[in-house]
């Protein structure tokens, strides 16, 4: 994960300047913010750290001195008493979300003025997060950690552009997102890009590089041609599509995106499958590349979820309909055609461990009559965390779970796949939640992972936002 280039740190002091100046002399700042700047640049952050502040003077200086250093996210270290109102007046001025850092100094009353300055900050409606104890020690810091994340992800989101192919799909409200809207809560603008492009810039692509393509898609996954749905030609034609898109996410400078595909392209053109999944991808036949996000059906809030959740995780974002619950085993079984990164077959960066695992099966004509290879794998065993954007009468939210991807016998997997629509990839999740407990929840058909626990950082991601988190928990 690419971490925040700079944090701030300001440490606050008692505003009567003869106990201010006796506390510099003792070293009581100096001893705990010496502490925290050490463990965050160990951890690999550039710290920016600035004079300590006991004046309404010092207040705007320093703040203004964590901006003009370029500080991607601001703590205020509290050990010793300090005047609330100077928080509250740096807080107007510091850059990027901020965490106010209570250290263990019970000598001094730092808790009082931590706890005084959330209050003051509360009033003003100054958005923060907390976090308290000695940053010595991995628990405390695993909070510091989770907020510096969460805060690159918030961050970065803002000014990015997400390219939007096609519009809503077979009715699904959704999918679809209001411009202004994620402007504003999120800072990303939408270039909405007709769908009738790929198909144009497909037929530009040189068929050495979709040769070179099918040629490894062979020799390292298995390609069951029908003879029908999956040819070397609809295959190649979705090959042609990759590469088009490619092209159009580098011209039009697009962070991530999504293609509704249904039903044009899938009834006229061929799927976007083998497009979807390896643009999520961190490799293709080509090589080791960027990991992009794109989203089928166009989901708009889907991708943003995923965009979160790979700026957290640094590995590929699943989507996934929430297709059956086999009561029996409590599991849902999660598919869809459509983005499903090969990575999630073997839960590895290096395609090597993965594509043994993939299977490009001809589509399923009853829906897809263009035909075309679907990405079908079963998604490894592993700890991970759901989640997914939804509106509630146009607010946001953002739910969470965690659960278990499983799997079976070799056998009984076959089994159970077959049970929904095979040619398809499939993910078998057991949430820690029960299963009524999430039917009666959830608000969307589509759905998200990673691999790992990030419901911490997830909160977080909601707070600095300013978005309900709806952890959903037993």
């Amino acid at each position: 994960m690419t971490k925040p280039s700079k944090i701030g740190i300001l440490t606050f002091s008692d505003g009567r300047d003869f106990v201010h100046r006796e506390h510099v002399a003792q070293s009581n700042l100096a001893r705990f913010q010496d502490q925290l700047a050490r463990r965050l640049s160990a951890d690999g952050y550039e710290v920016v750290v600035g004079n300590f502040v006991w004046s309404s003077t010092t207040a705007v200086e320093e703040a203004k001195r964590l901006v003009t250093a370029g500080c991607d996210a601001t703590i205020f270290n509290f050990c010793v008493w300090s005047f609330p109102h100077l928080a509250a007046i740096a807080a107007q001025f510091v850059p990027g979300p901020l965490l106010l850092f209570s250290n263990v100094n019970p000598a001094y009353p730092g808790m009082v003025a931590f706890l005084a300055a959330a209050g003051a900050l509360d009033q003003v409606g100054r958005r923060y997060t907390r976090a308290w104890g000695d940053v010595a020690d991995d628990a405390v810091y695993a909070r510091v950690r989770s907020f510096l994340r969460a805060s690159r992800v918030v961050g970065s989101l803002r000014g990015q552009t997400y390219g939007l192919f096609g519009g809503r799909p077979m009715g699904m409200y959704t999918a679809v997102s209001n411009p202004d809207q994620w402007l504003r809560v999120f800072g990303v603008d939408i270039e909405h890009i007709d769908q009738w492009e790929i198909v144009r810039r497909a037929e530009d692509v040189a068929q050495r590089s979709v040769d070179a393509a099918i040629r490894w898609l062979e020799e390292n996954a298995t390609v069951h041609y029908d003879g029908a749905a999956l040819t070397p030609e609809t295959l190649g034609r979705q090959i042609r599509s990759y590469y088009a898109v490619r092209a159009m996410i580098d011209e039009m400078h697009l962070d991530f995106c999504g293609i509704k595909a249904q039903p044009e392209l899938t009834n006229s053109f061929c799927t976007m499958d083998v497009t979807e999944a390896f643009l999520n991808d961190p490799y293709d036949w080509d090589g080791p590349k960027p990991m992009i996000v794109c989203a089928t059906e166009a989901d708009t809030d889907g991708a943003l979820t995923m965009q979160v959740l790979k700026g957290l995780s640094g590995t590929p974002a699943l989507f996934a309909d929430v297709r059956h619950l086999h009561e029996d085993l409590g599991i849902f079984d999660l598919v869809n055609s459509g983005q499903h990164a090969t990575y999630f077959a073997g839960a590895s960066m290096d395609w090597r461990d993965n594509l043994p695992k993939v299977h490009l099966m001809p589509e399923s004509r009853f829906y897809f009559p263009a035909g075309g290879a679907s990405v079908h794998h079963l998604a490894a065993p592993g700890h991970a965390t759901f989640a997914r954007f939804t509106r509630r009468d146009g607010t946001y939210r953002l739910t969470i779970a965690e659960g278990d991807f499983v799997q079976f016998e070799p056998a009984r997997n076959e089994e159970l796949m077959r049970q929904t629509t095979y040619e398809w990839p499939h993910a078998f999740v057991r949430f820690d939640t029960a299963p009524d407990t999430f039917l009666g929840a959830y608000a969307a058909n589509h759905i998200h992972a990673v691999y790992g626990s990030w419901t911490t950082e997830l909160r977080m991601v909601c707070d600095q936002l300013g978005i309900e988190a709806q952890v959903l928990s037993r």
